[in-house]
């Protein structure tokens, strides 16, 4: 009989390689799919205490999404998208349909936009941005992208998975400029870091948040969240993945089954890094750091130390989303489609809200008053505290 550990290096292993796409001609072998009975059992869901008063208010449809989908949060309005190349913008509060446009061909990360410009990246190669529900620009990219581009400073930013990253003018898609640093045998097929801070870009390269100027794409700093270990090329995967956490001039950040860690990116020096065995992107406050492990262990981290708070190991397995802090709750999603409100003192279930039977498909998002989760089969639901 395989040993449990065992099973769980090896299944950790096989989700890795479902993620990786080659940068180079290295190829990836095939892994065996495991027996039901070596796939450890999803933890059993313990009753809803309901003791945080949440309603659905309403449900939307978009199309499948299976893609690093990113919901960009605009004011009231939420930009999303499917697999298919259906973009669509929706008023947060009423879930009604603002304007639904088509990239033209399936999506491969979405969705960045400024409230005026919306961008997101084919699987040809294609930055796409539309203006008002109208396409506005196409432009080739030389590398595919799984990261949604950034729209900022009437300009559309676009991290490669060859670590690139290319600058376009908002309004035309002209080329202003483009970063290229060395690149891995294998990236991951998965969202990674993008956002500003300041006047600053900063994203994730490798197992390094970098600091560039916009204006030109030069780096003013880079602070390492992990480092590259181990005697393999998978093993000395630790690309950062997105979301993250900023508070103030703090970001921090998810190195990919390695480490989360945090940076102060006024100066570009490391806080505090702790070793975490996680595939997903993080979310905080002022005060914790809440991330989901790859086993289903839900962790908090204090901001300031990086030490833990608490853990919740009562969704053990049951493949988790990235978190949302939320309130008095920390928002994480399913492979079963609900979404589990925990507290932020101590992880205790406050409520649990279930959607449409398929997994959660992005980390859920905040938009004034409303939580939005979206699934795999293209199901958006709003739901609002009571």
């Amino acid at each position: 009989m395989m040993k449990p550990m065992a099973t769980l290096r090896l299944a950790a292993l096989g989700a890795a390689f479902a993620l990786l796409a080659g940068c180079s001609s290295i190829s990836l072998p095939s892994l065996p799919f495991f027996s039901s009975a070596d796939k450890p059992k999803p933890a059993e869901l313990e009753p809803d205490p309901a003791s945080l008063a949440i309603r659905q208010a309403w449900a939307a449809k978009v199309g499948e999404v299976s893609f690093p989908l990113t919901v960009q949060v605009v004011g009231t309005t939420a930009y999303l998208a499917s697999t298919d190349g259906t973009v669509a913008a929706i008023d947060a509060a009423t879930g009604r349909e603002l304007w639904r446009a088509s990239a033209g061909g399936p999506i491969a990360a979405g969705v960045g936009s400024d409230g005026t410009t919306t961008a997101v990246v084919t699987r040809a190669n294609e930055v796409v941005a539309f203006t008002g529900g109208r396409e506005a620009w196409r432009q080739k990219l030389p590398a595919q992208g799984y990261t949604a581009p950034f729209v900022a400073g009437g300009r559309v930013f676009v991290l490669a998975a060859d670590r690139s990253v290319t600058a376009l003018d908002g309004k035309t898609g002209f080329k202003l400029w483009a970063q290229q640093r060395p690149g891995e045998p294998l990236v991951l097929r998965q969202a990674g870091v993008m956002l500003a801070v300041g006047d600053t870009l900063v994203v994730g390269q490798g197992g390094r948040l970098a600091s560039l100027n916009p204006a030109g794409g030069t780096v003013r700093w880079e602070a390492p969240i992990a480092s590259p270990r181990g005697i393999n090329d998978v093993e000395r995967l630790v690309d950062l993945v997105g979301r993250t956490s900023r508070v103030g001039n703090t970001v921090c950040a998810r190195a990919f089954q390695a480490a989360v860690g945090c940076v102060d990116a006024t100066r570009g020096t490391v806080l505090w890094s702790q070793k975490a065995n996680g595939a997903e992107g993080i979310h905080g406050d002022e005060a914790s750091v809440y991330g989901t492990e790859s086993d289903g262990k839900v962790v908090a981290w204090r901001r300031d130390t990086g030490q833990r708070a608490w853990v919740s190991e009562k969704l053990l397995y049951r493949g988790l989303s990235a978190p949302l802090a939320l309130g008095r709750a920390v928002a994480v999603g399913d492979s079963s489609g609900f979404v589990h409100l925990l507290s932020r003192e101590d992880g205790k279930l406050l409520n649990r809200l279930a959607t449409d039977g398929s997994a959660i498909a992005a980390a859920p998002v905040a938009a004034g008053n409303t939580m939005i989760v979206v699934t795999r089969s293209g199901g958006v639901f709003g739901f609002i505290p009571q």
